[in-house]
């Protein structure tokens, strides 16, 4: 705004000076003028006009570690050339979109493919495209908006856990819940007439030459084969930073072994105790994975209420010959009082902890790093006091019968959950 208010002033004067001396040099320098901001008006106004442009997103979903395709493609159908044009999305996601500037001749398109990395979980959004020519000294600019935005939902990083088992419900063998499931499990209870859209893996051959007519198993869900899983996302425990946080590790840990579960054919629950108390009943299949990545997706680390509480909640809803998984950074051994109950019930129940101490540790030796300083010496008391609070943790979860992982940054999830 500055440089026109000045190069109209500087007209201005130019305009007043030919007049008032009649020099032909001056009238020159004034023709010269309207010449070129007639000549850039036209060019600005003209380079927008017979112009497609459009982009198309490859998926509007994914885990982090993916990578998101985004095709442009820029169209000029008039004769007059477009000799330049910028075009870039403005975008909340955290690696973004790369703009482009380019030149377009008469009649002709040009396509581009952008990859660009999914570096965090959570929702973003892609803004509609944007085009912005000018004319070559930068006196009139023209933009236009094309499209409409998209969001874009990022999964957290699933880690396949090869070694991950879950414990077994305190039940004498399995017990089937009186519910029919269209899903195969091991517990095929009946037999029924075959009906169109029937596998034919499930047809019982005996059955069907005793009756004469094709018989289908019919299966019941088994209860040791579901689990609950609860993340605690209690601000107050939490340390650490990125992607290397307690609150980050403990997503991606439900991620995974809610990964697992679902591909081992068992129905999963879940609970996070986050800035509300948010929970999905057990289910199995594709359409409760999915569920359960957009729930990861959204959580943050900004709870209120204490672990001890979302368990209280959660309980009456876990199942005889359930399995729960406790996910939690939390060191107070009040949380685990509730797990008591469980055990009375037959509900199998496994704990990762994290030790919160080597997050911390990690977060202020990353910053010394990124300042250039050598990492810090051990704090040997703050190790002692942390060591001394997993082992009464663990103690305390031992009279329950409950195992124990404990996750660090930097390793493995693999290896941490093996076992």
């Amino acid at each position: 705004m500055l440089r026109k208010l000045q190069l109209l002033v500087i007209a201005a004067i130019l305009v007043v000076a030919a007049f008032s001396t009649g020099w032909d040099f001056l009238f020159y320098l004034v023709y010269l003028a309207i010449f070129v901001v007639g000549g850039s008006y036209v060019l600005t106004r003209l380079g927008l006009t017979d112009l497609e442009a459009g982009y198309a997103v490859n998926q509007l979903s994914g885990h982090v570690g993916d990578r998101l395709k985004v095709t442009y493609t820029v169209r000029n159908t008039s004769r007059i050339p477009k000799p330049w044009l910028e075009i870039h999305n403005a975008t909340s996601l955290p690696a973004g979109l790369p703009g482009r500037a380019l030149s377009l001749g008469a009649r002709t398109e040009r396509s581009w493919l952008v990859r660009t990395p999914l570096t965090r979980r959570g929702h973003f959004r892609i803004e509609p495209l944007q085009i912005r020519t000018g004319d070559p000294f930068g006196l009139f600019e023209s933009s236009a908006s094309v499209g409409a935005g998209v969001t874009a939902v990022v999964y957290p990083k699933v880690d396949v856990l090869p070694l991950w088992k879950l414990p077994a419900a305190n039940v004498d063998g399995s017990h089937a819940m009186p519910e029919r499931t269209l899903q195969t499990s091991p517990l095929a209870t009946t037999v029924r007439p075959w009906a169109p859209g029937d596998a034919f893996n499930r047809i019982h051959w005996k059955s069907t030459a005793r009756h004469g007519e094709i018989q289908v198993k019919e299966f019941e869900l088994e209860q040791t084969a579901d689990a609950w899983i609860v993340l605690d996302l209690e601000h107050a425990p939490q340390a650490g930073s990125g992607d290397e946080s307690t609150v980050e590790i403990g997503v991606r840990a439900a991620a995974s072994v809610a990964d697992k579960a679902i591909r081992e054919n068992r129905a999963v629950g879940l609970t996070v105790n986050a800035h509300r108390l948010a929970q999905l009943q057990p289910d199995r299949g594709p359409r409760q994975q999915l569920k359960i990545m957009q729930l990861l997706a959204a959580v943050d680390g900004d709870g209120a209420r204490p672990l001890s509480e979302g368990l209280i909640a959660t309980i009456p809803r876990i199942r005889r010959g359930m399995t729960a998984v406790i996910i939690t950074p939390s060191l107070d051994i009040d949380w685990v009082r509730p797990l008591a109950a469980l055990r009375s019930r037959g509900v199998g129940c496994v704990a990762i902890t994290f030790d919160v101490h080597a997050f911390e540790v990690w977060e202020r030796d990353e910053a010394r790093r990124r300042a250039g300083l050598p990492p810090a010496d051990p704090d040997i008391d703050a190790d002692a006091t942390v060591a001394k609070r997993i082992r009464g943790l663990r103690h305390a979860l031992s009279e329950f019968d409950v195992a124990v992982h404990v996750l660090r940054p930097g390793g493995s999830m693999a290896e941490m959950l093996a076992g």
